[in-house]
């Protein structure tokens, strides 16, 4: 009987790992990080931010001072100047706040620039991890930079430098 059941048993460890999935980890951080066109996209991104970024101060502060300025001659003005002036000073910060939703909001200016200009390096990494994952028979691919918490990793499971070498970045 119990040669019976370790033969079952054995059979059962050689059917299970016959059908083992292979896999593969990858850092798609460090595989962008080592791209010289991820780094240039990623200077025109942060220049491009900076530059509505000051634009964006510079309205801020014309703000605060037409701010300063009604509070200063808000004793001396009529009613109907201070309203005036309150319209103003509410229409000035509503132009301001959209233009910072339009610049740095959801689906704004700067999202629409990362997808031009990154999304296409992305592309190109999700390509050659599909590639070499044909190639070898992976079964699937875990990405360990963002999302997915790896407690341990065989670092020889990290395929991050085949797909540089597959893009031919050194």
């Amino acid at each position: 009987m119990k040669k019976i059941i370790v033969a079952a048993l054995s059979i059962m460890l050689f059917a299970a790992s016959a059908q083992a999935q292979k896999y593969a980890i990858i850092d798609t951080r460090y595989i962008l990080d080592k791209m010289p066109e991820y780094k240039d996209a990623q200077k025109q991104l942060d220049g491009v931010a900076a530059d509505w970024q000051k634009e964006i101060d510079a309205k801020q502060a014309e703000l605060d001072k037409m701010y300063k300025d009604y509070e200063a001659e808000q004793v001396m003005l009529s009613d109907e100047l201070k309203k005036k002036r309150e319209d103003q000073l509410f229409n000035k910060e509503k132009d301001l706040r959209d233009l910072q939703r339009k610049r740095f909001g959801f689906e704004g200016d700067l999202f629409k620039k990362r997808q031009e200009l990154i999304k296409p390096i992305q592309d190109k990494v999700y390509n050659a991890v599909q590639k070499i994952s044909v190639q070898r028979g992976y079964d699937f691919v875990l990405d360990k930079s963002e999302g997915i918490t790896i407690i341990f990793a065989d670092p020889k499971l990290d395929k991050s430098e085949d797909v540089l070498k597959e893009l031919g970045v050194k």
